[in-house]
């Protein structure tokens, strides 16, 4: 968004603060940048936070013309908290573990953070601003994209969405029509509790499924993964001739570095082959380990956006 920014923009850009994840993207140097932490934020997010009030505090006294580019993951990057950091990180970890729809974690989040729920927009009383969003919410929820640092009911903030969940689903669904698939996006399957959405998946008739958004998660073990890793696990363990795929589009998912993964009938046989128990890795929340065994991961690396997750199934009737 940054890199978009600067050439759309060029030498009208005086100064700017980011914080984002570890990129090899090269930023003029009219850019403050932070790696602030992800999924919990760390002290560069706190830090990132100081230097957008010092920014906002010069906009506000020249009047200037501020853009906010918001994206998900934003949340964690840049916090101002009204708690300690290492308070805010328990709670933190005890929301995104606990299988909490993303509206109800930022409910709480929002209670003890100066930057979201509008906060940043405030801080910029005097500034003209307009905000640009990725956005990893549904549709008409854009002030829960990044807990809304600029969006909130009594702040009157003109924003822009550049790309959605929507936007993957329509260029997934054209790669399919383009590859001979009959297609359909299952917009009603996305933020389900993970055993039920699984099974809205495969009810469903259409040759190639396509549906997105976020299943609500919760952790049981210790082990490594998220949801869309997750997802592809308890599929394989009902497909009897499908395939699945499933990946988060930052191309990080849970605590794991994979996207996601794939399976089709024959995987459960192959790992109960190579000796692998795949109901004890699902019991361990460990589905990173058990596709990493497989080598059918999906690792793409950080893509530098975030529209939520995407999932494809294929059926194969004989």
């Amino acid at each position: 968004m940054a890199l978009g920014l600067e050439d759309a923009i060029g030498a009208r850009l005086t100064a700017g603060v980011i914080s984002a994840p570890p990129s090899s993207d090269s930023l003029s140097q009219q850019w403050e940048i932070f790696e602030g932490g992800h999924p919990l934020p760390n002290d560069a997010s706190l830090a990132a936070a100081q230097a957008a009030f010092a920014l906002l505090d010069r906009a506000n006294a020249e009047r200037a013309f501020v853009i906010f580019l918001v994206s998900g993951g934003g949340s964690a990057m840049m916090e101002s908290p009204t708690i300690p950091l290492h308070e805010l990180r328990r709670v933190n970890e005890q929301l995104i573990s606990g299988g909490a729809r993303i509206s109800e974690i930022n409910a709480v989040r929002r209670t003890f953070s100066r930057i979201k729920g509008g906060g940043l927009a405030r801080y910029a009383s005097s500034a003209r601003i307009a905000t640009l969003i990725v956005s990893d919410t549904n549709p008409g929820d854009e002030a829960n994209v990044a807990s809304g640092p600029t969006l909130s009911p009594d702040i009157n903030s003109p924003y822009q969405v550049l790309l959605d969940n929507t936007t993957a689903l329509e260029a997934a669904q054209q790669k399919a029509t383009a590859l001979g698939f009959s297609s359909t996006i299952a917009h009603h399957i996305c933020e389900q509790p993970i055993d039920q959405g699984c099974d809205l998946l495969l009810r469903e008739q259409a040759e190639c499924v396509i549906s997105g958004g976020e299943f609500s998660c919760p952790v049981r073990g210790d082990g490594m993964g998220g949801r869309n890793l997750e997802t592809v696990l308890r599929l394989a363990l009902r497909m009897s001739a499908d395939v699945a795929l499933s990946a988060g589009t930052d191309g990080i998912d849970g605590n794991s570095p994979a996207a996601g993964a794939i399976a089709d009938e024959n995987t459960i046989s192959r790992a109960r082959s190579a000796g692998l128990d795949p109901n004890d890795f699902l019991a361990r929340s460990d589905s990173y380990n058990f596709f990493e065994k497989l080598n059918d991961l999906i690792i793409t690396g950080p893509t530098g956006t975030n529209v939520r997750d995407l999932r494809i199934l294929l059926k194969f009737r004989t």
